[in-house]
């Protein structure tokens, strides 16, 4: 008489094989994580260079004078100089998009520093146009609304306001549109402005909210 032999996993070997395969989930999850955040990298310095592009368009066609007032500076831009609001949403922000004047989020703010008081700066007087940023995600997100009639992006001012760390990297990265229109992603130390930096001589013309 033959025997008849059970070809199915014992429970140490089903252990064994469960093990292996969280041990390389652990491994390639980081990797997997990873890959998504350069993924969004890519995805938010396209958005800004597009934001760089129109600008420079719109900029042609205004003498070079920068948006006034600051906070209406994404309706310079669409739908004139740029069709989708879609471009105005960071992908590091989780809101849904839309296309909706009057609810699609608005990721990116816009730099203070480009007006004085109330006139509008001229983009031939900025004198270190590689060091001064224009654009940035402004963090936290907030809806894009109305404050007191005038449209805003993330607070009353429109601007890009104060956010304590990057989007990416464990906040210690954030990517940006700088007024020679490149972008660039950037540490976060370099890109916050600190005007007492002993280290960084031109941190007074990166970012102000």
């Amino acid at each position: 008489m033959q025997r008849k032999f059970c070809l199915g996993f014992t429970l140490i070997e089903l252990l064994v094989v469960i093990t292996i395969i969280a041990i390389l989930a652990l491994f390639a999850f980081p990797v997997f994580t990873g890959i998504q955040e350069r993924a969004r990298v890519t995805q938010d310095l396209n958005n800004l260079r597009q934001i760089g592009v129109a600008t420079q368009t719109y900029l042609n066609d205004n003498d070079g004078t920068f948006f006034l007032p600051t906070n209406n500076w994404m309706q310079s831009l669409h739908p004139k100089y740029l069709a989708s609001w879609k471009t105005f949403q960071s992908p590091f922000d989780k809101r849904a998009p839309s296309e909706a004047d009057a609810t699609a989020p608005i990721s990116y703010g816009f730099n203070a520093n480009a007006k004085t008081g109330s006139t509008a700066l001229l983009s031939d007087k900025i004198t270190n146009s590689s060091v001064f940023i224009l654009f940035t995600p402004a963090q936290p997100f907030a809806k894009y609304g109305t404050d007191a009639g005038v449209t805003v992006t993330k607070d009353s001012a429109g601007t890009g306001g104060a956010s304590a760390g990057g989007t990416h990297n464990s906040g210690k990265r954030i990517d940006a549109c700088l007024s020679d229109l490149h972008v660039e992603n950037m540490l976060w130390t370099t890109f916050h402005n600190d005007t007492a930096s002993p280290t960084d001589p031109n941190a007074p013309q990166r970012w102000n909210p």
